[in-house]
């Protein structure tokens, strides 16, 4: 994303995280932050914006500058500088300048947000561990009463264009007869 005027201003034309100057700066939006307001934004070199987009922490050498930047006074330069540094605490030095640090409360939450979303996101497997979508297809793995109905599904019915129920990872939603029921995902295994 270009870099608007306030943002080039703030960062006098460097980078926030290494502060090398680059002709190529980058606009990046803090995650879970999603507007283009410069307060939930950093100033990125192309090779910072290429690594954080990636998530690509692996030469966590060079990511030393961090030690740095996390004491910006500007709070989304700090968040994304906490943030990286969570992610290659196995070094000393990252984990020293994470506990150094003083952030404000509602800075460590926005730090947290993105893996505190992540955990609370709803995932179906079927029996095997393998992840259902909407619109996949199923075959039960056992014969299954069907209540309200006086018939049995039995092992091996196959249900097409399944639902997947949003605030219950174990059922899903599928037909069986043109009846529509809710089926727990541990009789179920994803048709290839």
């Amino acid at each position: 994303m270009a870099i608007n005027t306030e943002l080039k201003n703030r960062s006098n034309n460097a980078c926030e995280l290494c502060l090398k100057q680059d002709n190529q700066l980058h606009a990046y939006t803090i995650p879970p932050k999603s507007d283009a307001l410069a307060a939930n934004q950093a100033v990125l070199c192309t090779e910072c914006f290429d690594q954080v987009k990636e998530q690509n922490y692996s030469n966590s050498h060079y990511w030393r500058f961090l030690e740095g930047s996390i004491w910006s006074e500007v709070p989304a330069v700090q968040v994304l500088s906490y943030k990286i540094l969570s992610k290659i605490t196995a070094e000393s030095w990252a984990s020293d300048a994470m506990e150094s640090v003083y952030m404000d409360e509602e800075n460590l939450a926005w730090a947290a947000a993105e893996d505190v979303l992540e955990e609370e996101k709803i995932v179906h497997k079927d029996s095997n561990g393998t992840v259902l979508q909407t619109g996949d297809t199923i075959i039960l793995t056992q014969n299954l009463p069907v209540k309200g109905t006086g018939y049995i599904a039995p092992k091996g019915t196959i249900v097409r264009r399944i639902k997947l129920v949003s605030d219950n990872p174990d059922q899903i939603e599928g037909k069986i007869n043109n009846d529509t029921i809710v089926i727990l995902t541990k009789y179920v295994r994803k048709s290839i």
